[in-house]
């Protein structure tokens, strides 16, 4: 089972064991329409089904089954929140769950491997690749000029990009 990184618990709210969540969705209400969740702390992962969650302010609160106060709710403090690889929409052709795109081995037009890809940043413009390997490089993922095949059977990202860049 592929677990896909959804958010964490970011705290605290209120005395009947309401979370703050932080999400990594955008928008960040989307990590709302999917339960149940998989929790993971300290090594360990626990299922918990999402019984109400709703903005307030610029971030979310929820509650979850079985969370009945501020002391339970405690102990779920930092956990990361994941769910089923499965419960994800699928992805049009040409777009990708960033989840997807880590480890990839990335090649460009010579066949020179660049790196594996270790993360993502989003800059507002572009997300760009962060690439380890010899060296650690950033590469836009800008389709049709820089990125020219995603290949996730091959686990290979072609790429325009000259083996002297950064």
């Amino acid at each position: 089972m592929t677990r896909m990184m959804l958010g964490r618990i970011s705290g605290l709210y209120g005395v009947r064991g309401w979370l703050k969540v932080f999400s990594y969705t955008r928008p960040i209400t989307n990590i709302l329409n999917y339960s149940p969740w998989q929790l993971y702390q300290q090594g360990q992962w626990q299922t918990l089904a999402l019984c109400e969650g709703k903005t307030h302010g610029k971030g979310i609160i929820v509650r979850l089954e079985t969370i009945q106060d501020r002391d339970q709710a405690a102990q779920l403090q930092d956990a990361e929140i994941a769910v089923n690889r499965s419960q994800l929409p699928r992805t049009p052709e040409s777009e990708y769950y960033w989840a997807d795109l880590i480890g990839l081995t990335v090649v460009n037009r010579e066949d020179i491997t660049l790196g594996q890809v270790a993360h993502l940043l989003e800059t507002g413009a572009n997300d760009v690749l962060v690439l380890k390997g010899e060296r650690e490089r950033l590469i836009p993922f800008v389709q049709d000029q820089v990125i020219l095949d995603v290949d996730l059977v091959q686990g290979i990202i072609q790429v325009d990009w000259d083996d002297d860049f950064e």
